[in-house]
């Protein structure tokens, strides 16, 4: 017997989680017990976290548009992901899936997590790129796991936010007064085939 059942109709299945494809919930896993996590995200979202996954994490944007800023060798860096656009996160890559288009909607596969295996989401400054504070986690479920580790960065104090090297306060919840502190930074890059 096939576990997982026969072929899925992956339209239909749209239609049908559709509410949960925007926010607040903004994904959705279409199984449950796999080997991968593969999950469909809908824009938009706001976010100034930073992801670091021990395993290569794989990305099909299939409607819209969408980009990662990444944190690599000191830099923030930008990958476009264009509708039909496909790309594969190498492991440990600090990535923060940004996805401001309404509507947009995304592929992500990545492995199942081994038993201990642990996940990181990260804070950094936004002028300098020092890390802020970083928070290691199980994930047992991306829904029920993750809110209590933003609401734990989002309570902390604005001096347990305050950049230890240059003195910006990283804003908590609110993303979009960091993304404009990161139009001023000191470490946005642009790497080939990358567009800042």
């Amino acid at each position: 017997m096939l576990k997982y059942g026969y072929a899925l109709n992956f339209q239909r299945w749209i239609k049908e989680n559709e509410h949960l494809l925007k926010p607040p919930v903004g994904n959705q896993q279409i199984w449950k017990d796999g080997k991968f996590i593969v999950t469909v995200v809908g824009g938009p979202n706001g976010r100034s976290d930073f992801h670091d996954d021990s395993s290569e994490e794989f990305f099909y944007q299939f409607k819209g548009s969408a980009f990662l800023l990444i944190l690599d060798r000191g830099k923030f860096e930008r990958v476009e992901l264009r509708e039909g656009d496909i790309f594969l996160l190498p492991p440990n890559v600090l990535h923060s899936p940004q996805r401001p288009e309404v509507g947009s909607l995304c592929l992500v596969i990545e492995h199942a997590r081994e038993p201990g295996v642990q996940d990181a989401f990260q804070w950094n400054c936004a002028h300098c790129g020092t890390l802020i504070k970083r928070h290691e986690v199980t994930l047992q479920s991306i829904v029920d796991d993750l809110p209590p580790v933003y609401e734990r960065f989002y309570a902390s104090t604005e001096a347990e936010r305050t950049c230890t090297q240059c003195g910006t306060v990283h804003p908590g919840r609110d993303y979009k007064t960091w993304h404009k502190q990161l139009e001023t930074s000191t470490v946005l890059g642009t790497a080939e085939g990358v567009s800042a």
